[in-house]
Protein backbone atom coordinates (compact mmCIF):
# COMPACT_ATOMS: atom_id res chain seq x y z
CA UNK A 1 0.00 0.00 0.00
CA UNK A 2 1.40 3.33 -0.80
CA UNK A 3 1.24 6.12 1.94
CA UNK A 4 1.01 9.56 1.70
CA UNK A 5 2.59 11.96 4.15
CA UNK A 6 0.88 15.26 4.55
CA UNK A 7 3.21 18.05 6.33
CA UNK A 8 0.53 21.35 6.92
CA UNK A 9 1.95 24.94 7.26
CA UNK A 10 4.31 25.43 10.33
CA UNK A 11 5.05 21.50 10.63
CA UNK A 12 7.77 20.51 13.04
CA UNK A 13 8.94 17.38 12.99
CA UNK A 14 10.36 16.98 16.66
CA UNK A 15 6.74 17.25 17.98
CA UNK A 16 5.23 14.80 15.67
CA UNK A 17 6.81 11.76 15.27
CA UNK A 18 6.52 10.41 11.08
CA UNK A 19 4.71 6.95 12.90
CA UNK A 20 2.04 8.87 14.15
CA UNK A 21 1.52 10.54 11.39
CA UNK A 22 1.52 7.55 8.32
CA UNK A 23 -0.94 5.11 11.07
CA UNK A 24 -3.27 8.31 10.98
CA UNK A 25 -3.56 9.05 7.58
CA UNK A 26 -3.65 5.64 6.62
CA UNK A 27 -6.55 4.50 8.75
CA UNK A 28 -8.77 7.92 7.47
CA UNK A 29 -7.86 6.55 4.03
CA UNK A 30 -8.82 3.57 4.77
CA UNK A 31 -12.52 4.09 6.57
CA UNK A 32 -13.15 6.93 3.87
CA UNK A 33 -12.86 4.13 1.14
CA UNK A 34 -14.68 1.74 2.80
CA UNK A 35 -17.44 4.27 3.78
CA UNK A 36 -17.75 5.48 0.12
CA UNK A 37 -18.20 1.96 -1.19
CA UNK A 38 -20.66 0.55 1.71
CA UNK A 39 -22.50 4.17 0.32
CA UNK A 40 -21.84 3.36 -3.43
CA UNK A 41 -23.79 -0.45 -2.41
CA UNK A 42 -26.20 0.65 -0.86
CA UNK A 43 -27.22 3.46 -3.03
CA UNK A 44 -27.01 0.63 -6.08
CA UNK A 45 -29.50 -1.69 -3.57
CA UNK A 46 -31.95 0.77 -2.53
CA UNK A 47 -32.05 3.17 -5.92
CA UNK A 48 -36.14 3.65 -6.21
CA UNK A 49 -35.24 4.94 -10.17
CA UNK A 50 -33.50 4.43 -12.97
CA UNK A 51 -32.26 7.06 -16.03
CA UNK A 52 -34.21 6.86 -19.08
CA UNK A 53 -33.79 9.94 -20.53
CA UNK A 54 -32.46 13.30 -20.09
CA UNK A 55 -34.04 14.72 -17.11
CA UNK A 56 -36.38 11.63 -17.39
CA UNK A 57 -36.44 8.47 -15.10
CA UNK A 58 -38.79 5.90 -14.19
CA UNK A 59 -39.83 4.02 -11.11
CA UNK A 60 -37.78 0.83 -10.67
CA UNK A 61 -39.39 -1.86 -7.51
CA UNK A 62 -37.90 -5.18 -6.21
CA UNK A 63 -35.00 -6.90 -5.10
CA UNK A 64 -33.17 -9.00 -7.73
CA UNK A 65 -31.83 -12.27 -6.16
CA UNK A 66 -28.33 -10.86 -5.70
CA UNK A 67 -29.55 -8.08 -3.87
CA UNK A 68 -30.56 -10.60 -1.29
CA UNK A 69 -28.82 -10.79 2.31
CA UNK A 70 -29.67 -13.51 4.67
CA UNK A 71 -29.76 -10.91 7.64
CA UNK A 72 -31.15 -7.86 6.24
CA UNK A 73 -34.31 -6.47 7.07
CA UNK A 74 -36.89 -4.29 5.39
CA UNK A 75 -39.78 -2.18 7.03
CA UNK A 76 -42.24 -1.61 4.89
CA UNK A 77 -44.18 1.53 4.31
CA UNK A 78 -46.62 3.21 4.11
CA UNK A 79 -48.87 1.28 7.34
CA UNK A 80 -52.59 1.16 6.60
CA UNK A 81 -55.10 1.63 9.10
CA UNK A 82 -57.73 -1.38 8.85
CA UNK A 83 -61.36 -0.35 7.99
CA UNK A 84 -65.04 -2.19 9.04
CA UNK A 85 -65.19 -1.98 5.34
CA UNK A 86 -62.22 -4.19 4.61
CA UNK A 87 -63.36 -6.89 7.31
CA UNK A 88 -66.92 -7.12 5.78
CA UNK A 89 -66.23 -6.99 2.10
CA UNK A 90 -63.19 -9.60 2.56
CA UNK A 91 -64.97 -12.37 4.17
CA UNK A 92 -68.12 -11.43 1.85
CA UNK A 93 -65.22 -11.88 -1.12
CA UNK A 94 -63.58 -15.30 0.00
CA UNK A 95 -67.52 -16.80 1.52
CA UNK A 96 -66.03 -16.46 5.04
CA UNK A 97 -69.85 -17.04 6.86
CA UNK A 98 -67.66 -17.10 10.24
CA UNK A 99 -70.47 -14.76 12.00
CA UNK A 100 -67.64 -13.14 14.52
CA UNK A 101 -66.16 -11.14 11.64
CA UNK A 102 -69.44 -9.31 10.31
CA UNK A 103 -72.30 -9.68 13.03
CA UNK A 104 -71.84 -7.22 15.09
CA UNK A 105 -74.73 -8.32 17.87
CA UNK A 106 -72.87 -11.72 17.57
CA UNK A 107 -69.45 -9.95 18.00
CA UNK A 108 -70.48 -8.45 21.53
CA UNK A 109 -71.32 -11.80 23.20
CA UNK A 110 -68.03 -13.16 22.17
CA UNK A 111 -64.92 -12.08 24.23
CA UNK A 112 -63.59 -9.88 21.90
CA UNK A 113 -66.73 -7.73 22.66
CA UNK A 114 -66.15 -6.15 18.73
CA UNK A 115 -65.90 -7.34 15.25
CA UNK A 116 -62.74 -9.27 14.49
CA UNK A 117 -60.74 -8.85 11.64
CA UNK A 118 -60.39 -12.12 9.43
CA UNK A 119 -56.89 -13.51 9.68
CA UNK A 120 -56.64 -13.99 6.58
CA UNK A 121 -57.23 -10.28 5.57
CA UNK A 122 -54.33 -9.59 7.91
CA UNK A 123 -51.88 -12.27 6.25
CA UNK A 124 -52.84 -11.03 2.79
CA UNK A 125 -52.42 -7.37 3.78
CA UNK A 126 -48.81 -8.33 5.33
CA UNK A 127 -48.10 -9.70 2.62
CA UNK A 128 -49.39 -6.76 -0.26
CA UNK A 129 -47.10 -4.36 2.20
CA UNK A 130 -43.90 -6.55 1.53
CA UNK A 131 -44.66 -6.52 -2.06
CA UNK A 132 -42.78 -3.53 -3.35
CA UNK A 133 -39.32 -4.54 -1.53
CA UNK A 134 -39.40 -8.73 -1.55
CA UNK A 135 -41.84 -10.02 -4.37
CA UNK A 136 -41.86 -6.70 -7.13
CA UNK A 137 -39.14 -9.12 -9.08
CA UNK A 138 -40.69 -13.02 -8.73
CA UNK A 139 -41.02 -15.27 -11.52
CA UNK A 140 -43.86 -16.87 -8.55
CA UNK A 141 -44.99 -17.81 -5.26
CA UNK A 142 -43.79 -20.79 -3.64
CA UNK A 143 -45.48 -20.58 -0.53
CA UNK A 144 -46.36 -19.44 3.10
CA UNK A 145 -45.00 -21.14 6.02
CA UNK A 146 -45.54 -21.07 9.73
CA UNK A 147 -48.20 -18.38 9.36
CA UNK A 148 -48.65 -16.95 13.24
CA UNK A 149 -51.59 -15.30 14.15
CA UNK A 150 -50.18 -13.65 17.69
CA UNK A 151 -52.79 -10.77 18.22
CA UNK A 152 -55.96 -9.68 17.37
CA UNK A 153 -56.75 -7.21 15.07
CA UNK A 154 -59.92 -5.43 15.47
CA UNK A 155 -60.96 -2.34 12.62
CA UNK A 156 -59.23 1.30 13.67
CA UNK A 157 -55.86 -0.43 13.81
CA UNK A 158 -52.90 0.60 12.13
CA UNK A 159 -50.97 -1.72 10.94
CA UNK A 160 -46.85 -2.10 9.64
CA UNK A 161 -45.03 -4.92 8.24
CA UNK A 162 -40.98 -5.53 8.35
CA UNK A 163 -39.73 -8.62 6.35
CA UNK A 164 -36.03 -10.23 7.58
CA UNK A 165 -34.21 -11.92 4.54
CA UNK A 166 -33.71 -15.35 6.07
CA UNK A 167 -31.78 -17.89 3.62
CA UNK A 168 -31.71 -17.63 -0.42
CA UNK A 169 -29.57 -20.41 -3.09
CA UNK A 170 -29.94 -20.79 -7.24
CA UNK A 171 -32.40 -22.44 -8.72
CA UNK A 172 -31.28 -25.82 -9.47
CA UNK A 173 -33.38 -26.21 -12.68
CA UNK A 174 -33.70 -22.35 -13.48
CA UNK A 175 -30.19 -20.74 -13.88
CA UNK A 176 -31.67 -17.11 -14.77
CA UNK A 177 -33.22 -17.49 -11.31
CA UNK A 178 -32.87 -18.23 -7.15
CA UNK A 179 -35.01 -19.02 -4.05
CA UNK A 180 -35.09 -16.91 -1.00
CA UNK A 181 -36.77 -17.02 1.69
CA UNK A 182 -38.02 -14.47 4.16
CA UNK A 183 -39.99 -13.49 7.13
CA UNK A 184 -42.46 -10.99 7.59
CA UNK A 185 -44.13 -9.63 10.79
CA UNK A 186 -47.38 -7.70 11.21
CA UNK A 187 -47.05 -5.13 14.18
CA UNK A 188 -49.50 -2.71 15.11
CA UNK A 189 -49.51 0.87 16.19
CA UNK A 190 -48.80 -0.10 19.60
CA UNK A 191 -45.56 -1.99 18.80
CA UNK A 192 -47.47 -5.47 19.21
CA UNK A 193 -46.84 -8.23 16.89
CA UNK A 194 -49.88 -9.19 15.36
CA UNK A 195 -48.86 -11.85 12.55
CA UNK A 196 -45.35 -14.23 11.54
CA UNK A 197 -44.91 -15.95 8.35
CA UNK A 198 -42.44 -17.12 6.18
CA UNK A 199 -42.69 -16.98 2.07
CA UNK A 200 -40.67 -18.49 -0.06
CA UNK A 201 -40.12 -16.80 -3.59
CA UNK A 202 -38.66 -17.87 -6.90
CA UNK A 203 -36.83 -14.93 -7.80
CA UNK A 204 -35.45 -13.48 -11.30
CA UNK A 205 -31.55 -13.07 -11.16
CA UNK A 206 -30.27 -9.74 -13.14
CA UNK A 207 -30.57 -9.96 -16.15
CA UNK A 208 -32.70 -12.51 -16.66
CA UNK A 209 -36.36 -10.62 -15.89
CA UNK A 210 -38.93 -9.53 -18.82
CA UNK A 211 -39.16 -5.52 -17.66
CA UNK A 212 -36.90 -4.19 -20.42
CA UNK A 213 -38.95 -5.94 -22.69
CA UNK A 214 -42.24 -5.02 -21.15
CA UNK A 215 -41.26 -0.94 -20.73
CA UNK A 216 -40.07 -1.32 -16.72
Amino acid sequence: MRLLHVRPAGYLPERVSLPDITLSIDLTVFYTSLSLMEDSAMDSLLSAYKTVGDCRYREISGLYWEDFTPGDVFEHRPGRTVLDADNVWFTLLTLNVQQVHFDAAYASKTEWKKLLVDSTFTLALLTGMSVRTVSAKVVANLGWDKVKATHPVFAGDTLYAESTVLHKRLSNSRPGQGIVTVQTRGINQDGIEVMSFERTMLVYRRGHSPEEMAGY
